[in-house]
This record gives structure tokens, sequence and C-alpha cells, in this order.
């Protein structure tokens, strides 16, 4: 059992991080902001 809630837990972790890291990336991209530095292009 405790090995089953650490996976659930680490997924879903890992899922609700990369949707905001998504998310805060796309607002970023979308945004009409100057840009000094390019890291990615």
């Amino acid at each position: 059992m405790m090995i089953s809630n650490f996976w659930l837990y680490t997924i879903m972790a890992i899922v609700l991080l990369h949707v905001i890291v998504g998310f805060a990336y796309i607002l970023y991209k979308l945004s009409p902001k100057k840009k000094d530095k390019q890291k990615d292009e």
C-alpha cells in the first residue's frame, strides 16, 4: 500500500508540474513582451 500510494502521488505530482510548466510556457510565448536574452527559440 505504501509503495502504491508513493507512486500515485509521484505520478500526480509529475503530471501537475508538467501541466503548470506547460501552461506557463504557453502564456510566456503568447505574451507580447520583448525578449532580451533568447535561451530557446
